[in-house]
């Protein structure tokens, strides 16, 4: 799943991103999209293991979240890196 702000993806060579994964364990750094659309099987975003990749690893858009995905996705990053409100 890309982290990166928007604008980024246009000027740098490194993205942030977070792993999707099949292992669902349903703790609060775990993200389900509601819809996976172009995902053969249920899965979930780890907020726990962000990391940054070049752009170049990248091929195609699976899929876009909507709003209320992105907001259970803020609240998963404020959760692993231990931000309060």
């Amino acid at each position: 799943m890309l982290l990166s702000r928007d604008e980024a993806y246009i000027v740098r060579e490194l993205v942030t991103v977070a792993p999707v994964t099949t292992r669902i364990r349903k703790i609060p750094v775990e993200v389900s999209p509601e819809k996976p659309e172009g995902l053969d099987r249920n899965c979930v975003a780890n907020l726990d293991t962000i990391t940054t990749i070049p752009k170049r690893c990248l091929s195609e858009r699976i899929a876009l979240l909507s709003a209320e995905e992105v907001h259970e996705i803020y609240k998963a990053i404020r959760f692993a890196l231990g931000l309060k409100d």
